[in-house]
């Protein structure tokens, strides 16, 4: 499995409603923190602005154009982002499947697409490898993307049999593709883990960790994946990812032991030889050092969840 595709499986990411809205006049609408969840939507019509919180520039939107929010900041979009901001819980009822909102006067900007629910303890994990936003537009995929959200939106409201189905797979279908998109055409990334993987030399260095994590890595094993010295690929990987080879091997890890715990019965020994730890000892300190909690206590705390939900 390819690094990317590894990485939304691990996330196990659900489409938990499909929706849009359509705006006209003066508006602007403040959305609160998404509480862990990935919001990916395409302008269908007009063009207006978005700002994201911990992104310094604002964004403008236009027809075509589809935006991913990663790791579920609080944003704005509006007409005009200088006006007076109105809370979107005050606009909004509780979304439904395929549900639009009519928002302002006329309709000069809408846009739709799917929110999606992150299971698993080790999403923030993973999710802090991704951009706080993905701004695609005027990618070749622009067509597909949006005959994609338009489908989905038919399937969502017309709930002909085997429609929930369906407008699963063509949420997680938009998920990937734009941000494949955004890995393979957005030449201007210079940081974060998608830069990382637009970079040859650094991609087969991750490939790798991620093909055999248990392997007794040493700077100089992933750097000779790399093609490159250990001096150069250990202040390029620290430069394009924010953490050095060592830390991103150890993240790696600890998703997959989270995962592992979760959905599987493999006892903590055979999981801490199978990640490379040469003792039960040296896999516990490292994953309470990334987690804060030893890998028994987050079993424990996953069966007693499993049993709650029961």
């Amino acid at each position: 499995m390819d690094v990317l595709s590894e990485l939304l499986s691990l996330l196990r990411p659900v489409a938990t409603v499909s929706s849009g809205f359509v705006a006209g006049g003066d508006w602007c609408i403040d959305f609160a923190d998404q509480h862990g969840q990935i919001k990916c939507y395409s302008i269908l019509s007009g063009n207006g602005w978005m700002a994201v919180e911990g992104v310094e520039e604002p964004i403008h939107l236009e027809q075509g154009d589809t935006f991913i929010l990663p790791r579920g900041r609080p944003f704005r979009l509006a007409s005009d982002l200088s006006l007076p901001a109105t809370q979107a819980a005050t606009l909004f009822p509780p979304a439904q499947p395929g549900g639009t909102v009519m928002v302002g006067a006329g309709e000069t900007f809408s846009l739709a697409g799917a929110r999606f629910a992150i299971s698993g303890s080790h999403a923030d994990l993973l999710l802090g490898l991704l951009p706080p936003v993905v701004h695609l537009k005027g990618q070749m995929e622009q067509a597909a993307l949006r005959w994609a959200v338009m489908r989905m939106i038919q399937e969502t409201r017309e709930d002909l049999p085997g429609a929930q189905l369906l407008a699963q797979d063509l949420a997680h279908m938009i998920l990937v593709q734009a941000l494949r998109s955004q890995l393979i055409h957005e030449n201007h990334l210079q940081t974060g883990w998608l830069a990382a993987l637009s970079d040859k030399r650094l991609y087969r260095a991750i490939q790798g960790i991620h093909a055999e994590p248990g392997r007794r890595w040493t700077l100089q094993a992933m750097s000779a994946e790399a093609g490159m010295s250990r001096t150069i690929f250990a202040t390029r990987f620290r430069e394009v990812m924010g953490e050095t080879p060592g830390q991103y091997l150890t993240r790696w890890r600890m998703v997959l032991a989270c995962d592992r715990l979760e959905h599987s019965a493999e006892q903590v020994t055979q999981l801490a030889s199978s990640l490379g730890y040469e003792s039960i000892s040296a896999f516990s300190t490292a994953f309470k050092r990334v987690l804060g909690h030893s890998p028994q206590q987050h079993k424990l705390a996953q069966v007693s969840k499993v049993k709650a939900q029961a």
